[in-house]
């Protein structure tokens, strides 16, 4: 970039509307920077949701709210009240709604790229997945019973989600009793990755993680891609409180606290040649 570049709101580079509202999009280098104009009676659940797909909003906002005050409702059941001049971090995993009988107009510094647009068929994105299994989850639901097992498992999903929320994660599905999540940044993923085998392991669960980086197709609420059956043959490589991750996610991770360890080469059903595989740990410190 050379010089100064000025833009206006007025001559935004795309305008995105939904039902009771509309965002304002301007691209500055590789930034992105929305308007949000939110009408009286607007509510994500209500409005958005369906073009979403998803049961509560799953990106992960920093906004500015300029005028209005909006309610916003956390996935633990949280709420919170905002009004002109403050800023909001809002973790993936929420709703929100318009207070009162003036518009909400706020700016979004972060999470707005795709934000109230439903996935085209085919669009293909590149993301960090993270799967989870708990190991040997139907002899210990035998040995526990149902009703130990259920209030364990509910526990451990709540734990999951947490963490999930506290790295910036999105949850896309669950897998009996795991999970897949995708991640903008690897080294998040790695990090939540291993905070889940260890908070599994307090809760007496003994899980195991892979973690993997390529591109996926979207499709509706759906991922699908070579990628994602990958992720998951990685996670099923690895043993009871082990995150295993690829050589590409290992290489995107580099720097963060993390050690990786190699776990050799590895054949995986459906995959041709041998794929690199690493054991990932937290450095102390």
């Amino acid at each position: 970039m050379a010089g100064i570049i000025v833009k206006n709101f007025q001559d935004a580079d795309e305008r995105v509307t939904f039902d009771h509202g509309r965002v304002d999009l301007i691209r500055a280098s590789s930034l992105a920077v929305g308007r949000e104009i939110l009408e009286p009676g607007w509510r994500w659940s209500v409005h958005v949701r369906p073009l979403a797909g998803t049961d509560r909003c799953e990106f992960h906002h920093l906004s500015i709210l300029l005028e209005g005050r909006v309610g916003l409702e956390s996935r633990d059941g949280e709420v919170v009240e905002a009004g002109p001049g403050d800023i909001v971090e809002i973790a993936p995993g929420h709703d929100a709604w318009v207070i009162g009988d003036s518009p909400a107009v706020m700016i979004d510094v972060q999470g707005v790229l795709g934000w109230a647009k439903a996935a085209d068929a085919g669009d293909r994105v590149l993301t960090t997945l993270l799967f989870t299994d708990i190991v040997g989850s139907t002899e210990m639901a035998e040995r526990l019973g149902d009703r130990a097992w259920k209030q364990l498992l509910g526990a451990h999903e709540e734990a999951v989600r947490s963490l999930l929320s506290m790295y910036r994660g999105r949850e896309s599905g669950t897998t009996g009793d795991g999970f897949l999540a995708t991640f903008d940044a690897p080294a998040q993923a790695v990090l939540c990755a291993l905070a889940i085998a260890s908070a599994s392991s307090g809760l007496g669960v003994e899980v195991r993680v892979g973690v993997h980086t390529g591109e996926v197709e979207i499709a509706g609420s759906e991922l699908r891609g070579v990628a994602v059956h990958l992720a998951a043959r990685i996670m099923a490589a690895a043993g009871p409180g082990e995150v295993f991750v690829s050589a590409m996610t290992k290489e995107l991770a580099s720097g963060a606290r993390i050690e990786f360890t190699h776990r050799g080469s590895r054949e995986f059903k459906g995959f041709g040649g041998e794929r690199e595989v690493y054991e990932a740990i937290r450095r102390d410190g």
